[in-house]
């Protein structure tokens, strides 16, 4: 139970997030993958010894690769257990799925863009978006309407604030 004042996190929390992607792209669609990982590399992402920065995910011959995701090796895992950092990572997908990001990067001039990284039941997540790069001034924009936004809701706020 979540002590009193704090909402309970839906759904499994992140272990790493890439938050530049939400700013640089519009995220389309997004898709819940399977990551194939070596031993040392399942400990590292578990101690958070992950940077998304400027990854990516491409599909090439029916399968769906991560490339440029940073899993710094594990500590303890010294000669043999040890991984590249910088290896490419195979993402599992179903079938259909993996055909429609196929197609919709080829026909729609689409990107794939890893949104973060996460933990659920035990095995190792990551949400794949479909994404369409954001111009510069689409980028003010949505930083514009989130401003708004956001003094939308303490202005509410602070009105039911003082009707209590």
């Amino acid at each position: 139970m979540a002590p009193k004042g704090q909402k309970k996190q839906a759904g499994p929390r992140p272990v790493a997030s890439n938050r530049r992607a939400r700013h640089d792209f519009e995220i389309l669609d997004t898709f819940e993958c399977g990551i194939a990982l070596q031993g040392s590399e399942v400990k590292s992402i578990r101690d958070g010894k992950v940077q998304m920065r400027e990854s990516y995910a491409r599909v090439d011959g029916g399968e769906v690769w991560l490339f440029a995701m940073h899993v710094s090796p594990y500590a303890f895992a010294a000669g043999f257990g040890a991984h590249d950092p910088d290896r490419r990572r195979k993402l599992l997908l179903h079938r259909r799925e993996i055909e429609e990001l196929a197609a919709r990067t080829q026909q729609e001039g689409l990107t794939l863009v890893p949104l973060s990284v996460y933990f659920k039941e035990g095995r190792a997540k990551v949400e794949l978006g479909l994404a369409r790069g954001r111009k510069t001034y689409d980028k003010r924009h949505a930083l514009a309407e989130r401003d708004a936004a956001r003094e939308m809701q303490r202005a509410t706020r602070t009105r039911n604030r003082g009707e209590d």
